[in-house]
C-alpha cells in the first residue's frame, strides 16, 4: 500500500493561471458581442430549467446540507479515505498511480499509453486532464487524443479553449458549430445544415470509427467511493459509456478531492448534481466501475490520483471548502460577471465564481495574474445560493482579496494609492469633526462637476469608478449641516 503524505502544500501547475489581469481580459471579451449573445441565451436556459426541477423537491435545502456535510467530512479525513480507496481498487484488479503535479501525471499517462503500443486514445470529458494539459503533452509524444464529448469535440476541432465547466462550447452557436464541422470533418456532407439533430448525426458518424478502433481510453471521474474502490462518471450523451467499456485499457485521471466515504453517499449527489448542472431530474448516463473484470470491459484499469495544488488548497482553513465543488457549474450560470465576460477571461481551466477561488487557492495568490481573479465578482451572493454543496464563494473571495493585498504590501514597501485611501477613510470616519472638515470641501466638488452637474473623471485609482459611470455633483450642503439648520430653525 502506498503511504500518502497530505498537508505538505505545493502549488499547482498546468492550465490554472490567469495570463493577464482579469479586468484587461474581461474588457477584451466584452467586445465579442456574438459570444455574449450565445452565453446569455445558454446560461438563462440552463438556470431556468434548474429552478424548475429544484422547486419540485421540498427537501432541497436538506439535500444541500447533506451534500456539504459529506464533502466536509471527506476533506477532513482525506488521507484515510484515499488509502481505503487505493486498497479496495487494487483488490479488484485496478492499478493506482499517484501524481504530485501536472508534470508527473502527464508522464504517467504517456507511459501507460506507450506500453500498449497505441498512438491514439479516445477521451471522456475531463476537467482534470484539461487542467494538466494532457492532450497537448500527448501530442508532443506522438499520441493523438480524440475528445468524444460533443462540446469538447467542437472545442477541439475549432482549435479553441473551453469556456464553461459543463458546456465547454457554450460560447458557440449552432451555425458556428456547423462551420467548424464543414471545415474540420473531411467525411461530412457539404450540405450539412445547422439543425441540432443533423449536427449530432455528423459528430456520431465522425466518432463511431474512433470508438470501435480505440485500444485506450482516458477518463476523468465525478466520484470515487472509498468503501468499494468504485469510480463513477455521469454524462448526457453515452460517449462516456462507449469509452469506459470498449477499449482494452482504461486510464482515469482524478483529483484527490473527488473521493467519498461510502456508496450510500451517491444517493445525495445523484439528486444534487443533475438538477444543478443540466436542470434534469435524473442523469441520462451514470457509469460505475470497480476495478477490472476478466469477462467484461477493459482488462487493464488504471487510476492516476492527482494532487496538483489540492493539498495547498486544503491547508487554507478559510478556502478549503472550495474542494467540495462537484463541478456542476450552477455558480457560473447565475453569475452576472461570467455571463458578460465568458470563461476565456479567467485564463484557467476553471472559470466563473468557482474558478476565481479555486485557481488562486491551488497555485497561490501571487502566481502570475491569479491575484486579480478574486476581484472578478460583485459579491452579490447568487453563486452561494445556487451551489448544491453550499460553498460560500463570496466569503472566500473576500478572504483571497485580503491575501492579495497582504502579499502586495509585503512586496511593495511604499504605500499604494489604496493604502492611502483606506488610511484617509479611517481618519475621516473615525471622528465626527473630521468628516465635518471634509464636508467643507463640497463646493470644490460642485466646481469639478461643471455646468452639467456631473463629475466625469477622477484621478488615480478612483478613475476606475468614473470609467463607466458619472458621479452626480454633491449637494449645496451636507446632511449634517442641513440637520443642524433644521434644529436651529425650530
Amino acid at each position: 500500500m502506498t503511504q500518502v503524505f497530505l498537508g505538505m502544500p505545493a502549488p499547482g501547475h498546468g492550465n490554472l493561471f490567469e495570463e493577464e489581469p482579469f479586468p484587461q481580459a474581461a474588457h477584451r471579451e466584452l467586445g465579442n458581442t456574438q459570444m455574449r449573445k450565445n452565453l446569455r441565451h445558454a446560461t438563462h436556459t440552463i438556470r431556468d430549467k434548474r429552478l424548475k426541477v429544484v422547486g419540485e423537491l421540498p427537501d432541497w435545502e436538506q439535500l444541500r446540507d447533506a451534500g456539504a456535510a459529506i464533502k466536509n467530512n471527506a476533506m477532513a479525513n482525506l488521507e484515510e479515505l484515499l488509502l481505503q480507496f487505493e486498497k479496495n481498487f487494487i483488490a479488484r484488479g485496478g492499478i493506482v498511480h499517484w501524481a504530485r503535479d501536472a508534470s508527473e501525471a502527464n508522464k504517467i499517462v504517456t507511459q501507460l499509453v506507450k506500453d500498449t503500443g497505441s498512438t491514439e486514445v479516445v477521451k471522456v470529458k475531463s476537467m482534470a486532464t484539461q487542467e494538466i494539459g494532457l492532450n497537448e503533452h500527448l501530442e508532443t509524444e506522438g499520441i493523438s487524443a480524440f475528445e468524444t464529448d460533443l462540446a469538447e469535440l467542437i472545442v477541439q476541432l475549432g482549435h479553441d479553449k473551453p469556456s464553461h465547466i459543463l458546456v465547454p462550447a457554450i460560447h458557440k452557436n449552432r451555425t458556428q458549430v456547423r462551420d467548424i464541422f464543414l471545415q474540420e470533418m473531411p467525411e461530412v456532407d457539404p450540405n450539412l445544415t445547422d439543425d441540432p439533430s443533423k449536427l449530432a448525426d455528423a459528430a456520431r458518424t465522425h466518432l463511431r470509427k474512433k470508438f470501435l478502433a480505440a485500444k485506450v481510453a482516458i477518463s476523468g471521474a465525478n466520484f470515487a467511493l472509498a468503501d468499494t474502490g468504485t469510480l463513477g462518471v455521469v454524462e448526457s450523451e453515452g460517449n462516456g459509456r462507449m469509452c469506459l467499456t470498449l477499449p482494452e485499457t482504461l486510464i482515469t485521471v482524478m483529483g484527490i478531492e473527488k473521493v467519498l466515504p461510502q456508496w450510500e453517499d451517491l444517493e445525495v449527489f445523484m439528486q444534487l448534481l443533475p438538477r444543478s448542472s443540466t436542470g434534469e431530474r435524473m442523469n441520462p448516463y451514470t457509469s460505475l466501475w470497480t476495478g477490472a473484470s476478466a469477462d467484461d470491459g477493459p482488462r487493464n484499469v488504471h487510476i492516476v490520483l492527482l494532487d496538483n495544488g489540492r493539498t495547498r488548497a486544503l491547508s487554507d482553513r478559510f478556502g478549503r471548502t472550495a474542494l467540495n465543488c462537484i463541478r456542476c457549474s450552477a455558480c457560473m450560470n447565475v453569475c452576472p460577471v461570467y455571463e458578460r465576460t465568458g470563461g476565456h477571461a479567467y485564463g484557467s481551466t476553471y472559470p466563473g465564481p468557482i474558478g476565481a477561488i479555486l485557481s488562486p487557492l491551488m497555485t497561490g495568490i501571487e502566481a502570475e495574474d491569479n491575484g486579480s481573479l478574486p476581484y472578478a465578482s460583485s459579491l452579490c451572493g447568487a453563486c452561494y445560493d445556487a451551489c448544491p454543496v453550499k460553498i460560500n464563494i463570496p466569503e472566500i473571495l473576500v478572504h483571497l482579496r485580503g491575501e492579495d493585498v497582504d502579499t502586495k504590501r509585503e512586496t511593495h514597501k511604499i504605500p499604494t494609492q489604496m493604502d492611502l485611501l483606506m488610511k484617509g477613510g479611517s481618519w475621516a470616519l473615525g471622528k465626527g469633526k473630521n468628516i465635518g472638515l471634509l464636508e467643507k470641501a463640497l463646493p470644490l466638488g460642485r466646481l469639478m462637476a461643471g455646468k452639467d452637474k456631473k463629475i466625469k473623471k477622477l484621478p488615480g485609482i478612483a478613475a476606475g469608478w468614473t470609467q463607466s459611470r458619472d458621479i452626480p455633483a454633491p449637494p449645496n450642503k451636507s446632511f449634517r449641516d442641513w440637520w443642524s439648520d433644521q434644529k436651529e430653525s425650530k
